[in-house]
């Protein structure tokens, strides 16, 4: 007997067949002999051994998975320590490949349960990208291009979240306007962003880089501009910048699902680190 005392015995029974408790009714589990009592649970598994079957292997593997008995150890006569010992290694003979199984199951239900909720996810993700997408295509349209970019400006934001970057709105300083704030992979981050009929300039580059180092040592900064940035202006950050940017393409491959922000979020942000240039398209990441 691996239970010296009946109380033991008791409460290990009533938790491992919380959920039968008709396998218990009617069982003196505070006064009767463990034996008997161990006699009686035994009958009746085995009287509705289909039903029963579940919970019987449950018992077998959890009793064979047992390594301590502090009661029994406890015990000047230490023949009961080694029957019971014995017997545990008896069981688990009979129970190894049983454990296997149940091990394996195991395994199975919380892969397929990890797999269930990715997928899940990746279908709500695909939805609101499409739903973004929409309100991309209806901004391009927009004859008012000072309310476009304060709609620009709630669309990126709303695309940062679904990839939980933990946007902030615009703000106001002293002396400057902040588009937009944000925060990935520990970095923080400050946004411009413009949806303008023509490139951003070098100049309005220069206004920000100045933005971004008045902000700290370790501030970063992302440039967003729908139609591009002008030739003179990515020459004058090709080898050194404060801030990575995106244009209208970079944002069209996200919403189309190609690339997933974050990914692409790295891509520029290693570019940046390793040549100095603020610009890294994203249709370069599928000709490397």
């Amino acid at each position: 007997m691996i239970f010296w005392y009946k109380k033991t015995l008791a409460r290990f029974l009533r938790l491992a067949l919380r959920e039968y408790p008709e396998l218990l009714n009617g069982l003196d589990l505070e006064t009767a002999q463990k034996r008997e009592t161990a006699n009686i649970l035994v009958g009746r598994l085995a009287a509705n051994e289909r039903r029963y079957q579940d919970v019987t292997i449950s018992l077998m593997v959890e009793i064979s998975s047992m390594k301590n008995f502090r009661e029994l150890e406890q015990l000047e006569d230490k023949q009961w320590l080694e029957r019971a010992q014995q017997a545990v290694s008896e069981l688990q003979g009979l129970t190894k490949d049983y454990k296997q199984s149940a091990e394996e199951y195991s395994r199975f239900e919380k892969e397929l349960a990890e797999a269930i909720e990715e997928a899940e996810k990746g279908r709500a993700i695909s939805t609101a990208l499409a739903s973004l997408k929409e309100k991309f295509l209806v901004l391009g349209s927009d004859p008012d291009p000072q309310g476009r970019g304060r709609k620009f400006e709630t669309f990126l934001n709303e695309l940062f979240a679904l990839f939980d970057f933990y946007p902030r709105a615009a703000y106001s300083l002293e002396r400057e306007q902040i588009d937009g704030a944000f925060t990935f992979d520990t970095d923080d981050y400050i946004l411009e962003a413009k949806w303008l009929k023509s490139v951003v300039s070098r100049e309005q580059l220069d206004t920000f880089a100045k933005k971004v180092e008045r902000k700290g040592r370790n501030a970063l900064g992302l440039y967003v501009s729908v139609n591009g940035f002008s030739s003179d202006g990515l020459a004058e950050y090709q080898s050194s910048s404060p801030f990575i940017t995106m244009d209208g393409s970079d944002i069209y491959m996200v919403l189309d699902g190609r690339i997933a922000l974050d990914d692409l979020f790295l891509r520029k942000r290693r570019h940046v680190n390793e040549t100095g240039s603020c610009f890294f398209p994203a249709s370069g990441i599928f000709t490397e």
